[in-house]
Protein backbone atom coordinates (compact mmCIF):
# COMPACT_ATOMS: atom_id res chain seq x y z
CA UNK A 1 0.00 0.00 0.00
CA UNK A 2 2.76 2.46 0.93
CA UNK A 3 4.37 2.37 -2.53
CA UNK A 4 1.01 2.77 -4.28
CA UNK A 5 0.07 5.68 -2.05
CA UNK A 6 3.41 7.37 -2.77
CA UNK A 7 2.82 6.91 -6.51
CA UNK A 8 -0.65 8.42 -6.21
CA UNK A 9 0.62 11.43 -4.25
CA UNK A 10 3.36 12.11 -6.81
CA UNK A 11 0.82 12.05 -9.63
CA UNK A 12 -1.58 14.31 -7.72
CA UNK A 13 1.14 16.84 -6.90
CA UNK A 14 2.13 16.99 -10.58
CA UNK A 15 -1.50 17.70 -11.50
CA UNK A 16 -1.76 20.28 -8.74
CA UNK A 17 1.31 22.06 -10.08
CA UNK A 18 -0.38 22.43 -13.47
CA UNK A 19 -3.60 23.69 -11.86
CA UNK A 20 -1.69 26.13 -9.66
CA UNK A 21 0.13 27.52 -12.69
CA UNK A 22 -3.28 28.03 -14.28
CA UNK A 23 -4.40 29.87 -11.14
CA UNK A 24 -1.38 32.14 -11.46
CA UNK A 25 -2.38 32.94 -15.04
CA UNK A 26 -5.91 33.69 -13.84
CA UNK A 27 -4.68 35.96 -11.05
CA UNK A 28 -2.59 37.91 -13.56
CA UNK A 29 -5.56 38.06 -15.95
CA UNK A 30 -7.80 39.61 -13.30
CA UNK A 31 -5.18 41.94 -11.79
CA UNK A 32 -2.54 43.03 -14.32
CA UNK A 33 -3.09 41.59 -17.80
CA UNK A 34 -3.89 44.10 -20.59
CA UNK A 35 -7.38 43.56 -22.08
CA UNK A 36 -6.06 42.52 -25.49
CA UNK A 37 -4.33 39.56 -23.89
CA UNK A 38 -7.66 37.81 -23.25
CA UNK A 39 -7.68 35.60 -26.36
CA UNK A 40 -4.16 34.22 -25.86
CA UNK A 41 -4.70 33.88 -22.12
CA UNK A 42 -7.84 31.84 -22.72
CA UNK A 43 -5.85 29.51 -25.01
CA UNK A 44 -3.04 29.19 -22.45
CA UNK A 45 -5.41 28.41 -19.59
CA UNK A 46 -7.33 25.95 -21.76
CA UNK A 47 -4.12 24.06 -22.57
CA UNK A 48 -3.17 23.75 -18.89
CA UNK A 49 -6.71 22.81 -17.83
CA UNK A 50 -6.85 20.11 -20.50
CA UNK A 51 -3.45 18.71 -19.48
CA UNK A 52 -4.45 18.59 -15.82
CA UNK A 53 -7.77 16.94 -16.67
CA UNK A 54 -6.16 14.34 -18.93
CA UNK A 55 -3.57 13.46 -16.31
CA UNK A 56 -6.16 13.20 -13.54
CA UNK A 57 -8.53 11.02 -15.58
CA UNK A 58 -5.83 8.64 -16.81
CA UNK A 59 -6.58 4.92 -16.29
CA UNK A 60 -3.39 4.59 -14.21
CA UNK A 61 -4.88 6.80 -11.48
CA UNK A 62 -8.13 4.86 -11.60
CA UNK A 63 -6.27 1.56 -11.11
CA UNK A 64 -4.20 2.99 -8.25
CA UNK A 65 -7.34 4.22 -6.51
CA UNK A 66 -9.09 0.86 -6.86
CA UNK A 67 -6.08 -0.95 -5.34
CA UNK A 68 -5.79 1.55 -2.51
CA UNK A 69 -9.50 1.43 -1.70
CA UNK A 70 -9.17 -2.30 -1.12
CA UNK A 71 -6.05 -1.79 1.02
CA UNK A 72 -7.63 0.85 3.25
CA UNK A 73 -11.13 -0.52 3.74
CA UNK A 74 -10.33 -1.46 7.35
CA UNK A 75 -8.55 1.80 8.23
CA UNK A 76 -10.34 4.56 10.21
CA UNK A 77 -12.60 6.79 8.12
CA UNK A 78 -10.93 9.93 9.47
CA UNK A 79 -7.32 8.93 8.79
CA UNK A 80 -5.45 11.18 6.36
CA UNK A 81 -4.65 8.35 3.95
CA UNK A 82 -8.19 6.99 3.89
CA UNK A 83 -9.58 10.48 3.40
CA UNK A 84 -7.17 11.25 0.55
CA UNK A 85 -8.16 8.08 -1.29
CA UNK A 86 -11.89 8.54 -0.64
CA UNK A 87 -11.97 12.19 -1.75
CA UNK A 88 -9.70 11.59 -4.76
CA UNK A 89 -11.87 8.68 -5.86
CA UNK A 90 -14.98 10.85 -5.62
CA UNK A 91 -13.31 13.60 -7.69
CA UNK A 92 -11.98 11.05 -10.18
CA UNK A 93 -15.41 9.49 -10.74
CA UNK A 94 -16.78 12.95 -11.46
CA UNK A 95 -13.90 14.01 -13.72
CA UNK A 96 -13.99 10.97 -16.00
CA UNK A 97 -17.52 11.90 -17.05
CA UNK A 98 -16.30 15.20 -18.53
CA UNK A 99 -14.43 14.95 -21.86
CA UNK A 100 -11.17 16.92 -22.29
CA UNK A 101 -12.69 18.69 -25.30
CA UNK A 102 -15.25 20.31 -23.02
CA UNK A 103 -12.55 21.53 -20.61
CA UNK A 104 -10.68 23.22 -23.46
CA UNK A 105 -13.78 24.92 -24.86
CA UNK A 106 -14.88 26.09 -21.41
CA UNK A 107 -11.54 27.61 -20.43
CA UNK A 108 -11.19 29.50 -23.71
CA UNK A 109 -14.76 30.75 -23.38
CA UNK A 110 -14.32 31.89 -19.75
CA UNK A 111 -11.51 34.30 -20.64
CA UNK A 112 -13.38 35.69 -23.65
CA UNK A 113 -16.55 36.09 -21.61
CA UNK A 114 -14.75 37.89 -18.78
CA UNK A 115 -13.17 40.36 -21.21
CA UNK A 116 -16.61 40.97 -22.79
CA UNK A 117 -18.10 41.57 -19.32
CA UNK A 118 -15.44 44.19 -18.59
CA UNK A 119 -16.32 45.98 -21.86
CA UNK A 120 -20.05 45.66 -21.17
CA UNK A 121 -19.59 47.31 -17.77
CA UNK A 122 -17.48 50.12 -19.23
CA UNK A 123 -20.21 50.91 -21.77
CA UNK A 124 -23.21 49.85 -19.63
CA UNK A 125 -24.26 47.66 -22.54
CA UNK A 126 -25.56 44.19 -21.71
CA UNK A 127 -25.82 43.25 -25.39
CA UNK A 128 -22.00 43.09 -25.60
CA UNK A 129 -21.81 40.15 -23.21
CA UNK A 130 -25.24 38.59 -23.89
CA UNK A 131 -23.98 36.18 -26.61
CA UNK A 132 -21.22 35.00 -24.28
CA UNK A 133 -23.74 34.42 -21.49
CA UNK A 134 -25.86 32.35 -23.88
CA UNK A 135 -22.81 30.20 -24.60
CA UNK A 136 -22.19 29.89 -20.86
CA UNK A 137 -25.76 28.63 -20.37
CA UNK A 138 -25.33 26.14 -23.22
CA UNK A 139 -22.07 24.90 -21.70
CA UNK A 140 -23.68 24.69 -18.25
CA UNK A 141 -26.49 22.53 -19.61
CA UNK A 142 -23.97 20.38 -21.48
CA UNK A 143 -21.97 19.91 -18.28
CA UNK A 144 -25.07 18.95 -16.30
CA UNK A 145 -25.99 16.37 -18.92
CA UNK A 146 -22.70 14.56 -18.38
CA UNK A 147 -24.22 13.58 -15.00
CA UNK A 148 -27.76 12.68 -16.07
CA UNK A 149 -30.09 11.40 -14.83
CA UNK A 150 -30.54 14.14 -12.26
CA UNK A 151 -33.44 15.47 -10.22
CA UNK A 152 -32.90 19.05 -11.47
CA UNK A 153 -30.58 20.29 -14.21
CA UNK A 154 -28.84 22.59 -11.70
CA UNK A 155 -28.01 19.76 -9.28
CA UNK A 156 -24.73 18.64 -10.92
CA UNK A 157 -23.60 22.29 -11.06
CA UNK A 158 -24.51 22.87 -7.41
CA UNK A 159 -22.69 19.70 -6.36
CA UNK A 160 -19.50 21.03 -7.93
CA UNK A 161 -19.43 23.42 -4.98
CA UNK A 162 -21.65 21.69 -2.41
CA UNK A 163 -21.26 17.91 -2.41
CA UNK A 164 -24.60 16.27 -1.57
CA UNK A 165 -26.62 19.48 -2.00
CA UNK A 166 -29.38 19.94 -4.60
CA UNK A 167 -32.24 22.26 -5.54
CA UNK A 168 -34.87 20.32 -3.59
CA UNK A 169 -32.81 20.65 -0.39
CA UNK A 170 -31.99 24.33 -0.91
CA UNK A 171 -35.51 25.56 -1.56
CA UNK A 172 -36.84 24.79 1.97
CA UNK A 173 -33.76 26.47 3.53
CA UNK A 174 -34.27 29.58 1.41
CA UNK A 175 -38.00 29.58 2.17
CA UNK A 176 -37.40 29.44 5.92
CA UNK A 177 -34.85 32.25 5.79
CA UNK A 178 -37.07 34.45 3.62
CA UNK A 179 -40.04 33.91 5.93
CA UNK A 180 -37.88 35.11 8.82
CA UNK A 181 -36.26 38.03 6.99
CA UNK A 182 -39.31 39.68 5.42
CA UNK A 183 -41.06 40.52 8.73
CA UNK A 184 -37.74 41.64 10.23
CA UNK A 185 -37.18 44.07 7.35
CA UNK A 186 -40.76 45.30 7.72
CA UNK A 187 -40.33 45.92 11.44
CA UNK A 188 -36.96 47.66 10.98
CA UNK A 189 -38.41 49.90 8.26
CA UNK A 190 -40.85 51.33 10.80
CA UNK A 191 -37.95 52.59 12.93
CA UNK A 192 -35.87 55.74 12.55
CA UNK A 193 -33.17 55.36 9.91
CA UNK A 194 -29.56 55.72 11.16
CA UNK A 195 -27.49 58.50 9.62
CA UNK A 196 -24.74 56.93 7.53
CA UNK A 197 -23.79 59.87 5.28
CA UNK A 198 -20.35 60.17 6.86
CA UNK A 199 -19.48 56.74 5.41
CA UNK A 200 -19.73 58.24 1.92
CA UNK A 201 -17.33 61.13 2.28
CA UNK A 202 -13.97 61.06 0.52
CA UNK A 203 -11.73 58.37 2.01
CA UNK A 204 -8.33 58.28 0.25
CA UNK A 205 -7.53 54.92 -1.32
CA UNK A 206 -4.14 54.34 0.29
CA UNK A 207 -5.43 55.09 3.77
CA UNK A 208 -8.32 52.70 3.25
CA UNK A 209 -5.96 49.98 2.09
CA UNK A 210 -3.51 50.56 4.93
CA UNK A 211 -6.24 50.37 7.56
CA UNK A 212 -7.66 47.17 6.04
CA UNK A 213 -4.21 45.59 5.99
CA UNK A 214 -3.69 46.51 9.65
CA UNK A 215 -6.91 44.73 10.59
CA UNK A 216 -6.40 41.53 8.62
CA UNK A 217 -2.85 41.24 9.91
CA UNK A 218 -4.36 41.38 13.41
CA UNK A 219 -6.87 38.69 12.36
CA UNK A 220 -3.98 36.42 11.39
CA UNK A 221 -3.72 36.67 7.59
CA UNK A 222 -0.06 35.84 6.96
CA UNK A 223 1.51 38.23 4.44
CA UNK A 224 4.58 36.02 4.15
CA UNK A 225 2.18 33.56 2.53
CA UNK A 226 -0.09 36.04 0.75
CA UNK A 227 -0.59 39.52 -0.69
CA UNK A 228 -3.36 41.98 -1.58
CA UNK A 229 -3.93 43.69 -4.93
CA UNK A 230 -6.70 45.63 -6.68
CA UNK A 231 -9.24 44.10 -9.08
CA UNK A 232 -12.68 44.96 -10.47
CA UNK A 233 -14.33 42.28 -8.35
CA UNK A 234 -12.65 41.10 -5.10
CA UNK A 235 -11.49 37.48 -5.03
CA UNK A 236 -9.18 35.00 -3.32
CA UNK A 237 -6.94 32.57 -5.21
CA UNK A 238 -4.07 30.32 -4.21
CA UNK A 239 -1.12 28.79 -5.99
CA UNK A 240 -0.26 26.66 -2.93
CA UNK A 241 -1.04 26.69 0.77
CA UNK A 242 1.87 29.11 1.15
CA UNK A 243 0.78 31.46 -1.65
CA UNK A 244 -2.79 32.62 -0.97
CA UNK A 245 -3.64 35.98 -2.55
CA UNK A 246 -6.57 38.36 -2.12
CA UNK A 247 -7.81 41.41 -4.01
CA UNK A 248 -10.18 44.27 -3.30
CA UNK A 249 -11.77 47.16 -5.16
CA UNK A 250 -11.57 50.55 -3.42
CA UNK A 251 -14.33 53.13 -3.74
CA UNK A 252 -12.92 56.36 -2.33
CA UNK A 253 -16.45 57.61 -1.64
CA UNK A 254 -17.62 54.55 0.27
CA UNK A 255 -15.39 53.46 3.14
CA UNK A 256 -17.13 50.29 4.28
CA UNK A 257 -17.47 48.80 0.80
CA UNK A 258 -13.75 48.16 0.42
CA UNK A 259 -13.16 47.43 4.10
CA UNK A 260 -15.81 44.72 4.33
CA UNK A 261 -14.58 43.02 1.14
CA UNK A 262 -11.03 43.03 2.54
CA UNK A 263 -12.24 41.25 5.68
CA UNK A 264 -14.31 38.87 3.55
CA UNK A 265 -11.46 37.82 1.28
CA UNK A 266 -9.07 37.54 4.24
CA UNK A 267 -11.54 35.08 5.78
CA UNK A 268 -11.31 32.92 2.66
CA UNK A 269 -7.53 33.22 2.62
CA UNK A 270 -7.01 32.37 6.30
CA UNK A 271 -9.05 29.21 5.76
CA UNK A 272 -6.66 28.09 3.03
CA UNK A 273 -3.57 29.14 5.02
CA UNK A 274 -4.89 27.07 7.94
CA UNK A 275 -5.22 23.80 6.00
CA UNK A 276 -2.75 21.16 7.16
CA UNK A 277 0.51 21.47 5.21
CA UNK A 278 0.45 17.67 4.80
CA UNK A 279 -2.32 18.11 2.23
CA UNK A 280 -0.57 20.61 -0.03
CA UNK A 281 -0.66 19.49 -3.66
CA UNK A 282 -3.49 16.99 -3.10
CA UNK A 283 -7.29 17.17 -3.48
CA UNK A 284 -7.54 17.58 0.31
CA UNK A 285 -5.91 21.03 0.14
CA UNK A 286 -9.13 22.99 -0.31
CA UNK A 287 -12.26 23.88 1.64
CA UNK A 288 -14.89 21.31 2.54
CA UNK A 289 -17.36 23.13 0.28
CA UNK A 290 -17.97 26.61 -1.05
CA UNK A 291 -20.62 27.08 1.65
CA UNK A 292 -18.07 26.26 4.37
CA UNK A 293 -15.56 28.53 2.65
CA UNK A 294 -18.10 31.32 2.48
CA UNK A 295 -18.98 30.83 6.14
CA UNK A 296 -15.42 31.71 7.12
CA UNK A 297 -15.44 34.82 4.94
CA UNK A 298 -18.80 35.94 6.32
CA UNK A 299 -17.77 35.15 9.90
CA UNK A 300 -14.77 37.50 9.79
CA UNK A 301 -16.60 40.10 7.70
CA UNK A 302 -19.84 40.25 9.69
CA UNK A 303 -19.90 38.41 12.99
CA UNK A 304 -16.53 39.93 13.84
CA UNK A 305 -16.14 42.94 11.53
CA UNK A 306 -19.56 44.49 12.18
CA UNK A 307 -19.66 43.69 15.90
CA UNK A 308 -19.69 46.01 18.89
CA UNK A 309 -16.65 44.25 20.36
CA UNK A 310 -14.56 44.71 17.23
CA UNK A 311 -15.23 48.45 16.90
CA UNK A 312 -14.80 48.98 20.63
CA UNK A 313 -11.10 48.52 19.85
CA UNK A 314 -10.75 49.61 16.21
CA UNK A 315 -12.98 52.70 16.03
CA UNK A 316 -10.45 54.96 17.84
CA UNK A 317 -7.79 53.64 15.45
CA UNK A 318 -9.99 54.40 12.44
CA UNK A 319 -10.80 57.85 13.78
CA UNK A 320 -7.09 58.64 13.95
CA UNK A 321 -6.74 57.63 10.30
CA UNK A 322 -9.76 59.65 9.15
CA UNK A 323 -10.19 62.47 11.71
CA UNK A 324 -11.93 64.86 9.31
CA UNK A 325 -14.40 62.31 7.91
CA UNK A 326 -15.33 60.99 11.37
CA UNK A 327 -15.29 64.26 13.27
CA UNK A 328 -18.06 64.23 15.88
CA UNK A 329 -18.99 60.59 15.16
CA UNK A 330 -19.31 58.27 18.16
CA UNK A 331 -18.70 54.54 18.09
CA UNK A 332 -22.41 54.00 18.73
CA UNK A 333 -23.43 56.07 15.71
CA UNK A 334 -20.73 54.39 13.62
CA UNK A 335 -22.04 50.93 14.55
CA UNK A 336 -25.60 51.92 13.67
CA UNK A 337 -24.40 53.26 10.33
CA UNK A 338 -22.41 50.21 9.25
CA UNK A 339 -25.30 47.95 10.32
CA UNK A 340 -28.01 50.08 8.72
CA UNK A 341 -30.74 48.01 7.09
CA UNK A 342 -31.87 49.45 3.80
CA UNK A 343 -32.42 47.70 0.46
CA UNK A 344 -29.59 48.36 -1.97
CA UNK A 345 -29.01 47.49 -5.59
CA UNK A 346 -25.54 46.01 -5.02
CA UNK A 347 -25.23 42.57 -3.39
CA UNK A 348 -21.74 43.14 -2.01
CA UNK A 349 -22.89 46.37 -0.34
CA UNK A 350 -26.04 44.84 1.15
CA UNK A 351 -26.71 44.79 4.88
CA UNK A 352 -26.84 41.46 6.68
CA UNK A 353 -30.64 41.34 6.80
CA UNK A 354 -31.41 41.91 3.12
CA UNK A 355 -28.28 40.21 1.74
CA UNK A 356 -29.88 36.81 1.28
CA UNK A 357 -32.68 38.28 -0.82
CA UNK A 358 -30.01 39.23 -3.38
CA UNK A 359 -28.79 35.64 -3.39
CA UNK A 360 -32.29 34.20 -3.80
CA UNK A 361 -32.99 36.48 -6.77
CA UNK A 362 -29.86 35.23 -8.53
CA UNK A 363 -30.56 31.61 -7.62
CA UNK A 364 -34.08 31.77 -9.07
CA UNK A 365 -32.90 33.52 -12.25
CA UNK A 366 -30.18 30.89 -12.74
CA UNK A 367 -32.75 28.12 -12.50
CA UNK A 368 -35.01 29.91 -14.99
CA UNK A 369 -32.12 30.30 -17.44
CA UNK A 370 -31.05 26.66 -17.13
CA UNK A 371 -34.62 25.39 -17.40
CA UNK A 372 -35.19 27.49 -20.53
CA UNK A 373 -37.95 29.54 -18.92
CA UNK A 374 -36.00 32.78 -19.37
CA UNK A 375 -34.19 34.04 -22.48
CA UNK A 376 -30.84 35.79 -22.08
CA UNK A 377 -31.99 39.04 -23.70
CA UNK A 378 -34.93 39.14 -21.26
CA UNK A 379 -32.62 38.76 -18.25
CA UNK A 380 -32.13 42.50 -17.52
CA UNK A 381 -35.89 43.05 -17.37
CA UNK A 382 -36.39 39.93 -15.24
CA UNK A 383 -33.61 41.10 -12.92
CA UNK A 384 -35.13 44.56 -12.56
CA UNK A 385 -38.61 43.14 -11.95
CA UNK A 386 -37.35 40.94 -9.12
CA UNK A 387 -35.54 43.86 -7.47
CA UNK A 388 -38.71 45.90 -7.71
CA UNK A 389 -40.87 43.15 -6.18
CA UNK A 390 -38.45 41.74 -3.59
CA UNK A 391 -36.54 44.85 -2.48
CA UNK A 392 -38.77 47.68 -3.72
CA UNK A 393 -35.91 49.29 -5.65
CA UNK A 394 -35.19 49.54 -9.38
CA UNK A 395 -31.76 49.61 -11.07
CA UNK A 396 -31.15 52.74 -13.12
CA UNK A 397 -28.61 50.94 -15.30
CA UNK A 398 -27.23 47.46 -15.97
CA UNK A 399 -23.98 48.14 -14.12
CA UNK A 400 -26.00 48.25 -10.91
CA UNK A 401 -28.20 45.46 -12.21
CA UNK A 402 -27.48 42.38 -14.22
CA UNK A 403 -23.82 43.29 -14.87
CA UNK A 404 -22.78 43.84 -11.25
CA UNK A 405 -21.55 40.31 -10.40
CA UNK A 406 -18.73 38.67 -12.34
CA UNK A 407 -19.86 35.11 -11.57
CA UNK A 408 -22.07 34.48 -14.62
CA UNK A 409 -19.41 35.90 -16.91
CA UNK A 410 -16.34 33.91 -15.85
CA UNK A 411 -17.59 30.37 -15.20
CA UNK A 412 -20.55 28.01 -15.52
CA UNK A 413 -23.79 29.21 -13.98
CA UNK A 414 -26.00 27.46 -11.45
CA UNK A 415 -23.41 26.38 -8.95
CA UNK A 416 -22.28 29.33 -6.90
CA UNK A 417 -24.69 31.85 -5.46
CA UNK A 418 -26.46 29.51 -3.06
CA UNK A 419 -23.15 29.10 -1.22
CA UNK A 420 -23.34 32.69 0.00
CA UNK A 421 -26.54 32.05 1.92
CA UNK A 422 -25.32 28.67 3.15
CA UNK A 423 -22.19 30.49 4.30
CA UNK A 424 -24.25 32.97 6.31
CA UNK A 425 -26.12 30.15 8.01
CA UNK A 426 -22.97 28.14 8.77
CA UNK A 427 -21.06 31.22 9.99
CA UNK A 428 -23.50 31.61 12.88
CA UNK A 429 -23.19 27.90 13.74
CA UNK A 430 -19.38 28.23 13.75
CA UNK A 431 -19.33 31.35 15.88
CA UNK A 432 -21.82 29.94 18.41
CA UNK A 433 -19.72 26.80 18.74
CA UNK A 434 -16.51 28.79 19.15
CA UNK A 435 -18.04 31.05 21.82
CA UNK A 436 -19.57 28.14 23.74
CA UNK A 437 -16.16 26.44 23.86
CA UNK A 438 -14.11 29.60 24.42
CA UNK A 439 -16.33 32.29 26.02
CA UNK A 440 -13.31 34.58 26.38
CA UNK A 441 -13.35 35.25 22.63
CA UNK A 442 -15.74 38.21 22.86
CA UNK A 443 -13.62 39.96 25.48
CA UNK A 444 -10.44 39.31 23.48
CA UNK A 445 -11.99 40.89 20.38
CA UNK A 446 -12.71 44.01 22.46
CA UNK A 447 -8.96 44.23 22.99
CA UNK A 448 -8.03 43.68 19.35
CA UNK A 449 -6.98 40.05 19.94
CA UNK A 450 -8.17 37.25 17.66
CA UNK A 451 -5.81 34.37 18.46
CA UNK A 452 -8.31 32.23 20.38
CA UNK A 453 -10.98 32.53 17.69
CA UNK A 454 -8.50 31.80 14.91
CA UNK A 455 -7.04 28.83 16.80
CA UNK A 456 -10.54 27.38 17.32
CA UNK A 457 -11.34 27.78 13.63
CA UNK A 458 -8.01 26.26 12.61
CA UNK A 459 -8.37 23.17 14.80
CA UNK A 460 -12.06 22.57 14.10
CA UNK A 461 -12.40 23.60 10.46
CA UNK A 462 -9.34 24.86 8.61
CA UNK A 463 -6.83 22.10 9.28
CA UNK A 464 -9.12 19.39 7.87
CA UNK A 465 -9.21 20.83 4.34
CA UNK A 466 -11.82 18.76 2.56
CA UNK A 467 -11.27 15.51 4.45
CA UNK A 468 -14.93 15.80 5.43
CA UNK A 469 -18.03 16.85 3.53
CA UNK A 470 -19.79 20.02 4.65
CA UNK A 471 -22.49 18.10 6.50
CA UNK A 472 -19.89 15.91 8.22
CA UNK A 473 -17.88 18.95 9.28
CA UNK A 474 -20.94 20.79 10.61
CA UNK A 475 -21.92 17.75 12.65
CA UNK A 476 -18.35 17.43 13.88
CA UNK A 477 -18.12 20.93 15.36
CA UNK A 478 -21.78 21.43 16.37
CA UNK A 479 -23.08 17.87 16.91
CA UNK A 480 -26.04 19.08 14.81
CA UNK A 481 -27.18 19.12 11.20
CA UNK A 482 -27.52 22.24 9.04
CA UNK A 483 -30.08 24.55 10.67
CA UNK A 484 -31.02 28.20 10.22
CA UNK A 485 -31.95 28.67 13.90
CA UNK A 486 -28.60 30.08 15.06
CA UNK A 487 -28.45 32.43 12.10
CA UNK A 488 -31.98 33.78 12.54
CA UNK A 489 -31.40 34.18 16.28
CA UNK A 490 -28.21 36.12 15.54
CA UNK A 491 -30.02 38.49 13.15
CA UNK A 492 -33.02 39.10 15.42
CA UNK A 493 -30.89 39.60 18.55
CA UNK A 494 -28.45 41.96 16.85
CA UNK A 495 -31.00 44.12 15.07
CA UNK A 496 -33.38 44.21 18.01
CA UNK A 497 -30.54 45.86 19.91
CA UNK A 498 -29.53 48.25 17.11
CA UNK A 499 -33.05 49.37 16.27
CA UNK A 500 -34.47 48.94 19.80
CA UNK A 501 -37.41 47.02 18.42
CA UNK A 502 -38.47 45.76 21.86
CA UNK A 503 -39.18 49.35 22.97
Amino acid sequence: MKDDLTKLKHKLIEISDIESTNNLLEWDELVYMPPKGAYARGRQKATLARLAHEKFTSPSIGKLLDKLLLSTKNLPYESDDTSLIRVTKREYEKAIKVPPRFITVLEEHKSASYEAWCRAREEDNFSIVAPYLQTTIDLSREYANFFSPYEHIADPLIQNEEYGMKVSLLRPVFKEIKEGIVPLVKEISSKAEPDDQFLFKSYPQKKQLDFGLKVIKAFGYNFKRGRQDLSIHPFTINMSLDDVRITTNVNKNSFFESFSSTLHEAGHAMYVQGISSKFDGTPLAKGASMGIHESQARLWENLVGRSDAFWHYFFPVLKNVFPHQLNGITVESFLRAINKVKPTLIRTEADEVTYNLHVMIRFDLELDLLEGNLEVMDLPDAWNARYASDLNIFPSNNINGVLQDVHWYCDLIGGGFQSYTLGNVISALCYDSAISTCPEIAEEIKNGKFDTLLDWLKSNIYTHGCKFTASELIHKFTAEQLSVKSYMKYLYTKYDRIYQMSN
